[in-house]
């Protein structure tokens, strides 16, 4: 259930990341509140995919907070904050090529606090639900999306921590991606995500992060989106 005190289901604070002497992320504060599905917008090496290994506990040199749940998890590992309710999709989707649908839904352990049951996730991905008995290989893009954001979610996870779920797809599939997280809110979810499509993510999200050079430079709600959705596009050299 959403939580009624106001507080943010993720809280993050002079969150700054390296890889090796280089600086990636500098001072990175935002808040999701529980419920909402919110972007992060920026071009190609701005340190979008580094922000979310980084509230996953998979970066190995950051600094900086993260609440989540109204906890602190900050010096968590990975395994301790999926069981607090975070998921990772990767931009790669993690798919097991030689295991059926079905084996990719159910040999992930249940860790999170609210796993949805396997008759849940066919009914919100009818899709993989007619594609179970089908291996990895045989899964177009779109159906691996839809298969890496369904294990997440029949794992347990409260917050998904989204990269690129719609990279490579169809203007049809990426419709049904945007149906099924907006389904995902609806049923009690809330939603992090990485995205370049800036129409897409205007008329998915709530807000959105604008970064660039490894900082938070606006935050900007849909009505300003698609005023600004040219010089955005210019900006993100799309």
């Amino acid at each position: 259930m959403p939580r009624t005190d106001g507080t943010p289901i993720l809280s993050v604070e002079g969150l700054s990341a390296w890889y090796g002497e280089a600086q990636v992320l500098r001072e990175v504060s935002l808040q999701v509140g529980e419920g909402e599905i919110v972007t992060l917008v920026g071009r190609n090496g701005a340190g979008k995919t580094t922000l979310l290994r980084c509230l996953m506990g998979l970066q190995e040199r950051w600094s900086g907070s993260v609440g989540f749940l109204g906890a602190d998890i900050t010096r968590l590992p990975a395994h301790r904050r999926a069981r607090q309710g975070l998921g990772y999709v990767p931009d790669d989707r993690g798919v097991y090529s030689t295991l059926t649908v079905e084996e990719n839904l159910t040999l992930p352990p249940a860790v999170g606090p609210a796993p949805w049951p396997l008759a849940r996730v066919y009914e919100t991905f009818p899709r993989l639900r007619e594609r179970r008995s089908f291996p990895g290989t045989k899964l177009s893009g779109g159906e691996q999306q839809m298969l890496a954001l369904a294990r997440v979610l029949r794992m347990g996870a409260r917050l998904l921590l989204c990269d690129e779920p719609t990279e490579g797809l169809s203007p049809l599939i990426v419709q049904q991606i945007g149906d099924i997280l907006r389904e995902v809110r609806r049923q009690g979810g809330t939603v992090l995500l990485i995205e370049q499509n800036v129409h897409f993510a205007s008329t998915v999200a709530d807000r959105h992060y604008l970064l660039a050079e490894g900082r938070v430079v606006e935050s900007l709600g849909n009505d300003e989106m698609r005023a600004r959705r040219h010089e955005l596009l210019e900006y993100l050299g799309i």
